[in-house]
């Protein structure tokens, strides 16, 4: 019987059993019992769309009327279960006490004795065995890379699960015992079940694993090579090859690089580091990576490995080289728990496919041309009366708490832009000629509006030991502030989050290895003594961040972050570095969300003490316990879009959408022509790839939200300036990423940050 071939080759879905009850299911007897998972569920076998030969098992909560509304605001709802269809799974039929058709496999994830049961209530026989033999057709072309339209029930065999103490037998009762067969099967076939490969001109070829002394490997196993084709907008099979970790000795001690070979030699050799854009997918055993070829070219590559232990190896041996490349020195010498936080920064989320729910061509040109309604509205007539911008170009923008006005540096040059409404922004004034007290010029490499929007503190790059006051009304700097002789001011931010709208005078700082806080009223060096912390060692801090009660988050260089309850003590968490230096961090007002931004992804850090004595309470105030640090999650661009996009991920930092009565629902940051913005409900979720877009004909210099506001966003643009509605961000396709044409003004550009 052909059960595959009744179907439509690219649908998603290949059968579903739409009514039934997931239980997982533990033997063993100090812990045996039946645990209800999903009281009302389905099952589904899918395909997934972007891998040849691969299918997943679905099993999905189905909610009462009302229960989806009831339930959309909490933050762990949890509505599916997805597991890939392998050998591994053990999977078989039986039958409740009232005969009642069930399914089982094992739980990959779990103990050697944990199972999920799917128990189907009225499930007809015909659905029960084409449901199983679906099941089975999908490991046949897992194993074998074809597809199984011509199969024979014979070929399916090996596929069909034993008990352990019955696997040696052949007999009709062991093989009843373990599963049943489908109707077509003849009893004399069913009798002869077998665990030997069948005849396949497709069964895989054995490559030999050698490799080149002067770059000996950490890891090598066969695995199955991808390319990303973008017309298709699938990846396509580039046959066997075997997948390595190698250490290049020419290169350092610290030097590795991912290589393939196949027999023809080597297929490629990729130095690893973070600009690969990596990712790691448990579910279906997969690791993706960009690379960017001298041409400037994004190409987009997978590894598929075949069995869950090869996958784990290699999850070990490329978080390690990638580990000792970034830190330059062996990952023998971190602590245990350090690793197993570095490691948890890989573990795989449920991810949906690239083109999963993509609309056809007639919906993406219908929403391209609403898009291109609705930019209409973000700029101003031509002929509208409105000042000239200064020259030069828009190097940082920083967005007001009061009076609806955002500002942008330009060189020694502030413009100054009113929020109009309906998402506009119209260019109102400039304050010029940007200079000291003693009149010498400058422009600043970092502002921070102050005291109620009145006031922008100005740091000089040319005075690192001071900060400068601009009063904005008079439009002009009035007060230098020499903190101290001997430290550096390297960042500032508020005394707390929502310190900008008040009176509050004092600020936090930091220099390379120190945190302060400024106060202008205190004579002489405006450091306040008493609230200072300064560090041996260099740190090479390079932000920090405040909450709306004042504790702060501090970050390096290095990739490590500190989290302190106040100023002048130690830090009562420090959460280690994964290597990567963070260029920008932001936290929500009430302290529990950390994210901080490095080049090619953001870390979502989440402060909640899950466990030990101070469970309940944030890393702010208590030490998480070594065992039990928090697992800090990657938010990235898939590497399927970065090909469409052509250039590395280079992210700005990134900040939560903000407001005194106003909950952190979404994330924006921007790399090169790309506004980006995740829906951090969904990310809370653990649905890391919720992310829309939107491409401009410039490179995108800063964006933030507008203050008290979770939907309209300003962005700075490197010749302009404007507000867009987060509703006219798309999810990422192949024409959201390189749309045709478009205003010229409506452009986004490559970051210099």
């Amino acid at each position: 019987m052909n059960i595959f071939r009744s179907h439509d080759p690219n649908a998603a879905e290949v059968v579903k059993i739409s009514e039934g009850q997931l239980f997982l299911v533990r033997s063993e007897s100090v812990r045996g019992g039946r645990e209800c998972i999903y009281n009302d569920a389905m099952a589904t076998i899918r395909r997934v769309p972007s891998m040849d030969h691969t299918f997943e098992l679905v099993i999905t909560r189905v909610y009462e009327d009302g229960d989806q509304e009831l339930l959309e605001d909490e933050e762990e709802t949890d509505e599916e279960r997805v597991f890939l269809i392998c050998e591994e799974l053990e999977f078989r039929v039986s039958a409740t006490s009232d005969n009642d058709p069930t399914f089982v496999w094992r739980d990959l994830q779990g103990d050697e004795d944990e199972l999920y049961e799917f128990v189907a209530p009225g499930t007809n026989e015909p659905t029960r065995a084409f449901f199983e033999t679906c099941m089975y057709r999908a490991m046949y072309e897992r194993k074998y890379r074809t597809s199984a339209d011509n199969t024979q029930d014979s070929d399916l065999q090996e596929f069909i699960w034993q008990p352990p103490a019955a696997k040696k037998s052949k007999t009709k009762a062991s093989r009843k015992a373990s599963a049943s067969k489908s109707k077509e099967a003849p009893e004399e076939e069913v009798a002869t079940t077998s665990t030997s490969t069948p005849a396949s001109p497709t069964a895989k070829k054995v490559l030999s694993k050698e490799s080149d002394p002067s770059m000996p490997s950490i890891f090598a196993e066969q695995a199955e090579l991808y390319l990303w084709d973008r017309q298709s907008g699938m990846f396509v099979n580039q046959g066997d090859v075997i997948a390595r970790v190698a250490k290049n000795l020419a290169g350092g001690q610290y030097e590795y690089w991912l290589e393939a070979s196949a027999e023809q030699g080597q297929v490629f050799a990729h130095k690893i580091s973070s600009e690969m854009n990596q990712r790691l997918a448990q579910h279906v055993l997969s690791f993706t990576w960009n690379n960017i070829t001298d041409a400037g070219q994004a190409n987009s590559w997978c590894l598929r490995f075949d069995s869950a232990e090869a996958y784990e190896a290699f999850k070990k041996a490329f978080t390690q080289a990638s580990w000792e490349g970034l830190n330059q020195i062996p990952w023998a010498k971190a602590k245990y728990e350090d690793q197993a936080y570095v490691m948890s920064s890989n573990e795989d989320v449920e991810m949906r496919d690239v083109e999963d729910e993509e609309d056809d061509e007639e919906a993406v040109a219908g929403e391209l041309d609403k898009s291109d309604d609705e930019e209409e509205e973000e700029y101003p007539d031509e002929d509208e009366d409105v000042p000239a911008m200064p020259k030069g170009r828009n190097k940082q923008l920083t967005v007001g708490f009061k009076g609806d006005r955002s500002y942008v540096v330009r060189d020694d040059k502030i413009g100054v832009f009113s929020h109009t409404g309906q998402n506009q922004v119209k260019y109102y004034a400039s304050i010029s000629n940007l200079a000291t007290p003693q009149g010498k010029s400058f422009s600043p490499k970092h502002v921070m509006l102050h005291d109620q929007d009145t006031k922008m503190i100005l740091m000089n790059p040319s005075n690192p030991h001071s900060l400068f006051n601009l009063d904005i009304e008079r439009g002009k700097v009035v007060e230098e502030w020499k903190v101290h002789e001997d430290i550096t001011v390297d960042h500032i931010a508020p005394d707390n989050k929502f310190a900008q709208k008040t009176t509050e005078q004092t600020v936090v700082g930091i220099s390379h290895n120190a945190l302060f806080r400024v106060d202008p009223r205190v004579s002489g060096a405006k450091m306040v003594d008493s609230q200072y912390k300064q560090y041996v060692s260099k740190n090479k801090f390079s932000g920090v961040a405040t909450t709306a009660e004042g504790k702060l988050a501090v970050a390096s260089e290095k990739g490590d972050i500190r989290l302190f309850d106040a100023i002048g003590k130690n830090a009562k968490t420090a959460l280690p570095p994964l290597g990567d230096p963070i260029v920008g961090i932001d936290v929500t007002a009430n302290g529990r969300w950390i994210v901080a931004t490095t080049k090619t992804y953001l870390l979502l850090i989440d402060t909640l003490i899950g466990e030990g004595r101070y469970t309940g309470q944030l890393g702010f105030d208590r030490s998480f316990p070594a065992n039990a640090k928090p697992i800090p999650r990657r938010l990235q661009l898939r590497a399927e879009h970065v090909a469409y996009m052509d250039h590395s991920v280079s992210f700005t930092p990134a900040r939560f959408n903000m407001g005194e009565d106003t909950e952190e629902n979404a994330i924006v940051t921007s790399t090169g022509q790309y506004v980006v913005a995740w829906d951090f409900a969904k990310v809370k979720k653990g649905q890391l790839d919720k992310y829309e877009i939107k491409k401009y004909d410039q490179f995108v210099v800063q964006d933030s939200f507008k203050f008290g506001d979770d939907k309209e966003i300003i962005v700075a643009l490197q010749n302009d300036v404007l507000a867009i509605n987060k509703k006219n961000l798309k999810r990422p396709t192949r024409a959201s990423l390189a749309p045709a044409g478009g205003r010229s003004r409506s452009s986004i550009v490559n970051t210099p940050y």
